[in-house]
């Protein structure tokens, strides 16, 4: 089945801007979402060839990353993305700290990137997810800015998302103590933090009552509740995000929100989390209905809340929401006060002194 080629070029252009990328010539080639010149997979992966011939090979991976979004469907789309995590596996050797994860779990292999860690200097963990259709190269080049921070940082995927082999379900908040797990001996996983990006915010917070390792969580758009009950909601929930979310679950299109009706949080358990919990809401956003970041507002403790006039994954507000999210990281954590104060100045900066 192949995707409506409107809603590929206009659900990318958020990822587009949060990876700095001029898309408008690439998009302007696109015309179907099939194989060869004019495909969608073949311009992306046409671009991100040039980039790698040129030595850029984070701007290949970057292109290639989006030859395969928003899932792999099929060989050219699967072509895509070993290109991309070969050629990001290329750069991050060349980038002191960066390593690979895998992990071995029931149902799969997952695999993940990490930085900052050490048996000597153990330092505390932030996990970094993105949502159903972003892969962990898209976000893993912030690594070393997080160590920096002085993090143990990694990065990784929802499962049925790029490298990872799980199917999404409920028990997928599992994933969170397996990646604990498997760096406990290099980092302080007794004080772990979630920067828990769209669909993985949701799975954060659901994952709290088994997992008291989470000190906090810092996410974006996330799904609560209405997403997944609201019938008249689901009507509307644009075509790419209903079949990736199928995919992911392993069910199909007509099914899936019946599949995920009982993941809704509710009332009780949001009143239940003792942790801070911040989060960007998009007064337009189309994918995430209003009622659920009001849920958050109403029933957690410690709720830390902004919402941009904009859609989904707020393109137009890209260096507010990171330096914000940043931000919010460095004080749920009680981070390095000159960290936190360098950061806090450049966030001013871009919101002219506005949260």
């Amino acid at each position: 089945m192949s995707n409506d080629v409107a809603e590929l070029k206009q659900y990318v252009l958020a990822h587009a801007s949060a990876q700095h990328l001029a898309a408008d010539e690439i998009l302007a080639r696109v015309a179907t979402d099939g194989e060869g010149p004019g495909s969608w997979s073949a311009e992306w992966v046409r671009a991100g060839e040039t980039y790698e011939r040129d030595g850029n090979l984070l701007a290949a991976a970057t292109h290639y990353n989006l030859a395969r979004f928003p899932f792999v469907d099929g060989p050219a789309r699967a072509e895509a993305l070993r290109r991309c995590v070969a050629v990001f596996d290329r750069w991050r050797r060349g980038v002191p700290g960066i390593e690979r994860l895998e992990l071995e779990l029931p149902g799969g292999r997952v695999r993940a990137w990490a930085a900052g860690l050490s048996r000597t200097e153990r330092r505390p963990v932030l996990i970094m997810t993105g949502g159903i259709v972003s892969i962990k190269e898209q976000w893993a080049p912030v690594l070393p800015e997080l160590a920096r921070y002085g993090f143990a940082g990694v990065v990784a995927e929802l499962p049925g998302v790029g490298e990872n082999e799980l199917r999404y379900e409920a028990s997928s908040t599992a994933l969170f103590g397996a990646m604990l797990d498997a760096v406990a001996d290099r980092a302080d996983t007794t004080r772990a933090y979630a920067l828990a990006l769209s669909f993985s915010g949701h799975l954060a917070l659901r994952a709290l009552p088994t997992e008291p390792r989470l000190r906090g969580i810092v996410g974006a758009g996330a799904p609560v509740s209405a997403f997944f009950t609201d019938k008249e909601w689901q009507a509307s929930v644009p075509r790419l995000t209903v079949d990736t979310l199928a995919h992911l679950t392993r069910t199909t299109p007509e099914t899936v929100f019946d599949h995920v009706r009982d993941w809704a949080l509710t009332p009780d358990e949001l009143a239940a989390v003792e942790v801070p919990v911040a989060y960007v809401a998009s007064r337009r956003d189309e994918i995430i209905p209003p009622a659920d970041p009001e849920l958050l507002r109403r029933h957690l403790r410690d709720l830390r809340l902004i919402t941009h006039d904009d859609v989904h994954g707020a393109p137009s507000h890209f260096a507010h929401t990171r330096l914000w999210t940043l931000s919010q990281v460095l004080h749920i954590s009680a981070a390095d006060r000159a960290h936190v104060d360098a950061v806090d100045q450049a966030l001013a900066q871009v919101t002219g002194g506005r949260a």
